[in-house]
């Protein structure tokens, strides 16, 4: 479910970079960043999840010859051993400049109470343990060339936003890995950095939200399904739909923070990119948590009171 991405530097004073995305380089973030770093005179190793997406074919034709593509799962042990093994092999000598953490997976919008529990683990595996093992994998690399490394992470791994459980949760795990990556790391001269992004849109197609909803609706245990009842997971479900609708398509600010922590002197720990990130985050830092919570229901999701909680009267059969 997760890829992983090289850049190496052409410069002879700069060593490669590696950036490691999810869904991979052909799709959102990680491709955006690929082709820009491609742009910028580096040799690229980018991941994707199938070397045959349409996704991979626009990398082949946009791209130079110094990106090279990786076919690579972070769910799957093999997929990253063999992926650490080409880059090594490449990169031996001269280090590892960098590594771009880009895993971004989620495939449920719900309470926690209403997510099952192999929703939480394989969140955990593409968005915190993948990165996870990518990083010790290379960091004897990373170690030779006191390079860098950048960490796409979530604002839902700093703050509850509604009904994002399972993957907020995975991002605030490693949001935290990368800060104790940020202390450990530093008397070897290598800098850490996170990005929080805003709402942007990265690819998810508007029917696979509802193919996910609908299978979540299906594998319910009958209690939950009659205490919170199939209206409010419809409801939570749209409201996400219409929120993505409004994400900002422009995804220059992340890739240039992502530029940033590559290859500016002076790094940032942490990089905001984002339409009005910065009043949320002083709202969730400064504030009483009440304005915060309400601040994410105004503006994200507000789920509906549940079935089980609403009066006898509002109460609507939930198909059996």
């Amino acid at each position: 479910k997760a890829q992983a991405t090289a850049l190496r530097a052409s410069c002879p004073a700069l060593p490669p970079l590696s950036l490691h995305p999810h869904p991979g380089c052909d799709s959102g973030f990680g491709k955006a960043a690929a082709q820009h770093l491609d742009r910028l005179g580096l040799t690229v190793y980018a991941s994707v999840l199938d070397l045959k997406s349409s996704g991979a074919e626009e990398l082949r034709q946009t791209c130079s010859p110094r990106l090279t593509l990786l076919e690579m799962d972070l769910t799957k042990a093999e997929d990253i051993r063999r992926a650490l093994q080409f880059i090594k092999a490449r990169t031996g000598r001269t280090g590892l400049w960098g590594l771009v953490n880009n895993a971004g997976f989620n495939d449920t919008i719900a309470n926690a109470e209403l997510t099952p529990l192999p929703h939480f683990r394989t969140c955990m595996e593409v968005n915190f343990f993948g990165p996870l093992e990518l990083t010790k994998g290379l960091l004897p690399l990373l170690r030779s060339s006191r390079g860098r490394i950048v960490t796409v992470s979530s604002p839902a791994g700093n703050m509850p936003y509604p009904c994002l459980a399972s993957y907020g949760t995975s991002k605030a795990a490693l949001s935290l890995l990368m800060d104790t990556f940020h202390c450990e790391l530093a008397p070897w001269g290598i800098r850490v950095s996170v990005i929080f992004p805003g709402y942007f849109k990265t690819g998810e197609a508007e029917n696979t939200w509802i193919v996910l909803k609908d299978q979540l609706l299906a594998a319910l245990p009958n209690d939950l399904l009659e205490a919170y009842g199939e209206e409010y997971l419809e409801e939570i479900n749209r409201q996400f739909v219409d929120f993505m609708k409004v994400a900002v398509e422009d995804l220059s600010s992340v890739v240039d923070s992502i530029t940033d922590g590559l290859l500016s002197p002076k790094p940032l720990l942490k990089y905001y990119p984002g339409r009005g990130l910065w009043l949320m985050y002083f709202i969730h830092h400064y504030l009483p948590h009440t304005v915060r919570d309400l601040f994410l229901k105004t503006f994200f999701i507000n789920p509906k009171l549940p079935q089980g909680l609403c009066p006898k009267a509002c109460h609507t059969p939930t198909p059996s």
